[in-house]
């Protein structure tokens, strides 16, 4: 591999000088709902924050319980911290005796059916929701859906893309959609190359509550006499076996080489049953508990902790819109909420993503072969399950490097790209952000994995205790410092989204068996 070119920087400084950052960006923040005793919540949706079908910045995701606060798309990572902020005020005024929990890993969980799944209201949309939420349940089980996490969706303006493409001769005949496309896929192939980095610098599950497993089936150790397990150097539990793993997902093997291969791939899987699922059946007792027998539901359902996406349009599926109209912005999944903030991310986290995420593009970027792929996927598991661990080594091509070298490494391979970002802040935020990583590899104990566990320890806390503790913190905060304009402005928002969902489920003129036989023709 080698340092992003000369001329790539260049092209990039030029347009950073000339039209400030092209960088656009969004957050999916998720995060259950919980009681005064630390249980999942029981209660439905709370009809202050709105229909979950139809509101546009707080649904559901799986469960009931499983809020999703979804922001506009900012040029600034400030701004788009303050709107999530603005969004959290409102939501921790509107969970009356509950709290937001703070962590990735969750609450206390009382077995499969303490986890209520998802209502969308009866539109034949919001029933396939529902239906789709049903299938994983039934394939993967439930609990493994109360997992919460961030999802950083980062784009690229059309203005930097026309001029990236002038520096590349043998692209000059490519359409602007195509060469962009291309160019995200390059980015998302560095990206499954380096992600590892982001789970040591950011992981922060390396404990969880033994209610989550209800087996005895697996490698962590007691951290303590009140059912709070962990993995000692774990940085990402979430991310690992324990979390979203799938064996009939496995056999997909997509690694990202081109926007073709990733929707053939994709769409392939959709049309193939699996015999485990066949099993099940899509009914029972005549109600639908699957969408269909095949490897995927719908395209969501594939797991990863990269995405190219496009906005789709009324009807369209991910994967037409993706070959119709190209990738349009990319979508980070494999970060884990901090718990020691309030939002779970701060902005200096957003600066350094910007980096790594433009170090990726502007880095070459070869096609991953099978045995890459594997390595890949190995590096990733190992600093999920052991990334604090003195000495470990990872596969670097043919032969093996320690950890903290590669990640050292990186690190000051990207400091030329926040030379060129900071030329727009005009100041040294991008720098101290790199800085801040560097010095969480220089010393372990400064990253959120690390900080997790020894302030438990010190405290005496379970997983429980510790997370229940500052999400109750968080909200204190939180609830006292809503604007009334801003609370004003969400209840209207709340008033127009079950407008939005009657006017939906009123537009309906066909039975939902019909709409799944109309549905299931793609």
């Amino acid at each position: 591999m080698t340092s992003p070119t000369s001329q790539q920087l260049t092209r990039l400084e030029n347009h950073v000088n000339k039209h400030g950052l092209p960088i656009s960006r969004g957050l999916e923040k998720e995060g259950l709902r919980a009681d005064a005793d630390f249980n999942i919540s029981q209660l439905g949706h709370p009809q202050a924050l709105g229909h979950p079908l139809t509101h546009p910045m707080i649904t559901t995701d799986y469960s009931e319980a499983l809020l999703e606060l979804i922001t506009p798309v900012f040029d600034s990572g400030k701004e788009l911290l303050n709107n999530l902020k603005e969004t959290h005020q409102y939501l921790s005024n509107n969970i009356e005796g509950e709290v937001m929990w703070a962590g990735s890993m969750p609450c206390k969980i009382d077995g499969e059916e303490s986890i209520r799944i998802a209502q969308y209201g009866d539109s034949n949309i919001g029933k396939l929701k529902y239906v789709y939420r049903q299938g994983l349940g039934v394939r993967y089980g439930r609990v493994m859906q109360s997992i919460a996490g961030l999802h950083y969706n980062f784009s690229l303006s059309d203005e930097f893309w026309q001029d990236y493409k002038r520096s590349f001769k043998s692209k000059s005949n490519q359409s602007l959609k195509d060469f962009k496309s291309e160019q995200y896929f390059c980015l998302i192939r560095n990206f499954r190359r380096y992600s590892w980095l982001l789970m040591y610098l950011f992981g922060a599950s390396p404990a969880l509550d033994q209610s989550f497993l209800g087996h005895d089936n697996h490698a962590l150790k007691a951290f303590d006499q009140e059912g709070t397990l962990y993995m000692p150097h774990a940085t990402s539990l979430r991310m690992g076996d324990l979390g979203y793993h799938n064996n009939a997902q496995s056999s997909l093997a997509i690694c990202f080489n081109t926007l073709s291969n990733f929707t053939t791939t994709l769409g392939h899987a959709i049309h193939t049953s699996y015999p485990k699922y066949e099993h099940i059946g899509i009914k029972r007792d005549d109600e639908f508990v699957q969408l269909n027998t095949n490897i995927l539901q719908i395209e969501n359902e594939y797991y990863s902790s990269i995405r190219p996406k496009r906005t789709t349009e009324s009807g369209e599926t991910p994967r037409h819109a993706l070959n119709e109209r190209g990738v349009e912005y990319i979508e980070v999944r494999c970060l884990d909420l901090n718990p020691f903030l309030e939002l779970g991310i701060s902005e200096k986290q957003i600066d350094f993503l910007d980096t790594f995420l433009i170090y990726c593009l502007l880095k070459d970027s070869p096609f991953i072969q099978e045995a890459e792929c594997k390595s890949l996927d190995q590096n990733f598991n190992s600093v999920v399950n052991h990334g604090r661990k003195p000495g470990l080594m990872l596969e670097k091509g043919n032969t093996e490097i320690a950890l903290s070298e590669w990640a050292s490494e990186l690190l000051q391979d990207m400091k030329s790209v926040t030379e060129v970002l900071g030329q727009d802040a005009k100041d040294s935020r991008y720098q101290d952000s790199l800085n801040e990583q560097i010095q969480k590899v220089q010393q372990p104990e400064l990253t959120p994995s690390a900080q997790v566990l020894a302030a438990m320890k010190q405290e005496s806390l379970s997983w429980l205790q510790f997370a229940g503790q500052l999400s109750s913190k968080h909200k204190t905060t939180l609830t006292k410092q809503e604007s009334h304009s801003k609370q004003s402005f969400y209840q209207r928002t709340a008033t127009t989204s079950f407008s939005e969902e009657k006017a939906i489920n009123e537009a309906d003129n066909i039975s939902f068996e019909q709409y799944m036989k109309v549905y299931q023709k793609d």
